[in-house]
């Protein structure tokens, strides 16, 4: 392995259009390097879920930003995959449901909630500052200064077949022309969208996943990792508290 002190900050993070298999890339390649990963998607569905239970409108972004805000979002690594709580509560399968699946588009795209979310996930970088992160915004705004940056990205065409295939092992039905219309409109408004939009970061690693499958992917970034990492040390560590 590197070599230097375990208790030393250090930060990867992963960037990409949607299907492109960072949320994945990232839990496999924290769990290679002793580092704790961060879930940014799922911290965006925990908002909307909380959005929705307490009546407020997903695309009130004044509102939902306060809420935001005043929430507690930390993440249990002791658990595989971590576990994130929201105000002391396990989110569990509930950010997954197609009522939080409907809403968080709204909630992510809206300006003043992904200040807000920033905030949060900066917060628990400060905290545990050993971590892969991934996202749309990790490297180019959250963590501009990340000691590994990554730009993930795959043909739209490929992402949209892994994502039908994704979809039929969960028993939901549908085309590759569908799904390649949606990642193609997604990628423009995350491309052309005012706040954090979807860029590669500069001085990011661009890893092209359309033909390396995703043991391949994480072989190939572990080994940017530890070419960029100089003399710092990725250690086994499980900090096992919570922020």
């Amino acid at each position: 392995m590197l070599v230097v002190s375990a208790t030393a900050s250090f930060i990867v993070t992963i960037d990409g259009p949607a299907g492109t298999g960072k949320s994945t890339v990232a839990h496999r390649l924290a769990k290679r390097l002793g580092l704790e990963f961060l879930d940014t998607g799922a911290m965006y569905r925990a908002a909307a879920l909380t959005a929705l239970e307490r009546g407020i409108e997903p695309a009130d972004g004044p509102r939902v930003a306060e809420l935001v805000r005043g929430m507690d979002l930390h993440f249990d690594w002791t658990s595989d995959p971590p576990e994130l709580f929201a105000d002391g509560v396990a989110v569990g399968e509930r950010i997954r449901t197609p009522e939080v699946t409907r809403a968080v588009s709204a909630v992510a795209s809206n300006p003043l909630v992904r200040a807000a979310m920033v905030e949060s996930q900066r917060l628990i970088a400060a905290r545990h500052p050993r971590l892969v992160t991934e996202g749309r915004d990790q490297g180019s705004v959250v963590f501009p200064d990340a000691d590994v940056r990554i730009y993930l990205d795959a043909r739209p065409e490929v992402r949209a077949s892994r994502r039908v295939d994704q979809l039929r092992v969960k028993g939901i039905i549908t085309t590759e022309a569908e799904v390649l219309a949606n990642i193609i409109e997604r990628d423009r408004l995350d491309s052309s969208r005012r706040d954090g939009p979807l860029v590669c970061p500069n001085g990011a690693a661009v890893v092209d996943t359309s033909a390396i499958d995703i043991d391949e992917v994480i072989d190939r970034l572990e080994e940017i990792v530890r070419d960029r990492a100089g003399s710092v040390l990725v250690s086994p560590h499980r900090s096992g508290h919570r922020p």
